[in-house]
């Protein structure tokens, strides 16, 4: 149920007659329907607006791998399905993120691919996909072991670097086809503020953050790639970029920390100073200056050092 990007357009997506639709209401004239269309979905899964607000994604539900790429007035313009699709797990897109530039989509399956799709032709123009070997022009970075018991949760500590040539530096869990809603693909793609970084958790390495680097679409030559992987002791349960700065990501792991990266590659662990609080979600404020820590029944607050009135400094408190 997104809006279109001024806000005044609110797209539905419905179900009539056993056939999907969607539905363009406008918020300023207390909902009036503006316009229903068909979709050309069997079974949809969700949708997304373009930031540009000319286009919206569609797609399957999870048994078939299939975009569709719509206009605001239900014209279907392109579709887009992988050129060798692998359907040993029967199933189809997981994420979709539009670019901010609305130039791209990422596209992400059951099948630990993202697929970057162009608005030139709406072909995907670069595939990456999940492996446990990673390129050696690759940063790789390790939480220390057992650090939260050394620290007593109080403190910063850099994470440590793993040399990406050694053996298999990314942990991956194996998956069993055979059981429902198996542990394959991706979790989360989210791109950061002016798209030059995306970041992806795979459900098959849980303990991992993947972060590529995106060049700015006229950029030359146009080499998206991965450069960081962030390995970590426990599970990944939440990861997000700074909605204010280009080069900020946070992320948590379930455990008495949160944990902090930025495009200098400077990766930290830090302790919360609190008994029994374990973070479960980090949500920062709007002005990107700090965040909440959430356990289950108790939060606390978290922000950036400010150096001056237009620079913050690298570390949170």
């Amino acid at each position: 149920m997104p809006k279109e990007k001024d806000g005044r357009y609110l797209l539905l997506a419905e179900r009539h007659k056993s056939k999907d639709t969607m539905g363009i209401y406008d918020t300023v004239e207390e909902y009036k329907p503006v316009r229903h269309f068909p979709l050309p979905t069997s079974s949809l899964s969700s949708i997304a607006i373009s930031p540009t607000g000319s286009h919206v994604a569609v797609w399957e539900g999870p048994l078939d791998y299939k975009l569709h790429i719509i206009t605001m007035l239900g014209i279907v313009i392109a579709t887009f399905t992988p050129p060798e699709p692998d359907t040993a797990l029967g199933l189809g897109i997981r994420a979709v993120v539009w670019h901010p530039t609305g130039a791209f989509l990422a596209v992400g399956g059951w099948d630990d691919k993202i697929h970057i799709v162009t608005s030139h032709g709406w072909m995907a123009i670069m595939t990456f996909e999940l492996s446990a070997k990673v390129p050696a022009n690759v940063y790789v970075w390790r939480e220390p072991e057992r650090w939260l018991e050394a620290t007593h949760g109080r403190g910063f500590l850099s994470y440590d670097r793993v040399r990406a040539y050694q053996s298999s530096p990314v942990p991956l869990i194996r998956v069993d086809a055979t059981k429902p809603h198996p542990k394959s693909g991706l979790v989360e793609l989210e791109w950061n503020l002016d798209g030059t970084l995306l970041m992806a958790r795979f459900d098959q390495a849980p303990t991992a953050l993947h972060i590529y680097s995106f060049p700015k679409p006229d950029d030359e030559p146009f080499a998206p790639r991965l450069s960081t992987v962030l390995l970590h002791n426990k599970p990944v349960v939440q990861a997000r970029w700074n909605p204010t700065q280009t080069v900020f990501l946070a992320a948590c792991c379930g455990t008495g920390a949160v944990f902090t990266w930025d495009v200098g590659n400077v990766a930290e662990c830090v302790g919360v100073p609190a008994k029994e609080f374990d973070v479960r979600d980090a949500r920062w404020a709007l002005d990107g200056r700090g965040m909440a820590l959430l356990d289950k029944e108790a939060f606390c607050c978290a922000f950036m050092v400010v150096e001056d009135d237009d620079e913050y400094a690298d570390q949170m408190y």
